[in-house]
């Protein structure tokens, strides 16, 4: 039987958050940059320059990503953390119909998935996003948030489903808030 586990990622952990990240996807291009840099910079900024700098983040004592481990390896990861930290999202104009503020360091948000090919399909984003409420609201969240794909009304490919899929966030308790284009709706967990 496959033994999932879920730890914080960390800068102790590097290692394993680049595996993680370089197995299929944009995740090796990214480096889970897109929401943390403004379009002018993420676009001048290079693999390299991105890699340093979700090294910096992951040195935050708070951590602002969980790594899944699948028989050991490390398989998969999310980002999780408050949305101020993550300072594009109140520039997204899709998200602006969000029903809560985007100063509001007690709302989190989950904008991040990426599962190494050969784990796909063994639940491991779904654990992921389960442990992804467990470690928001171990550090005080009051509502975590999400930008989904509804598959049902498009076709994702692996890279687009860096979102999540809509299916999943429901199935985890999530409730749709707003729905700024036909197959993106914004999901969100009230915990407190």
């Amino acid at each position: 039987m496959t033994e999932i586990r879920i730890a914080e990622a960390s800068v102790d952990r590097f290692d394993d958050v680049e595996h993680a990240l370089t197995g299929g996807g944009d995740g090796a291009s990214c480096w889970c940059q897109w929401w943390m840099l403004r379009a002018k910079d993420f676009s001048a900024s290079s693999r390299d320059e991105r890699r340093e700098l979700l090294r910096s983040d992951l040195e935050a004592p708070v951590a602002s990503a969980l790594l899944a481990y699948v028989d050991g390896e490390a398989a998969g990861w999310v980002k999780v953390s408050p949305r101020p930290d993550q300072p594009r999202l109140s520039r997204t104009r899709n998200l602006q119909q969000s029903p809560e503020p985007f100063d509001d360091a007690s709302v989190w948000a989950i904008t991040c998935f990426v599962v190494r090919r050969e784990h796909r399909g063994a639940g491991v984003a779904n654990r992921l996003l389960a442990a992804a409420v467990d470690h928001a609201r171990a550090h005080g969240a009051r509502v975590i948030e999400g930008y989904p794909i509804d598959t049902d009304r498009t076709k994702a490919s692996s890279n687009d489903l860096f979102h999540g899929a809509l299916s999943s966030f429901a199935d985890a308790g999530f409730t749709e808030v707003a729905r700024p284009a036909p197959a993106r709706p914004i999901v969100s967990l009230t915990l407190a």
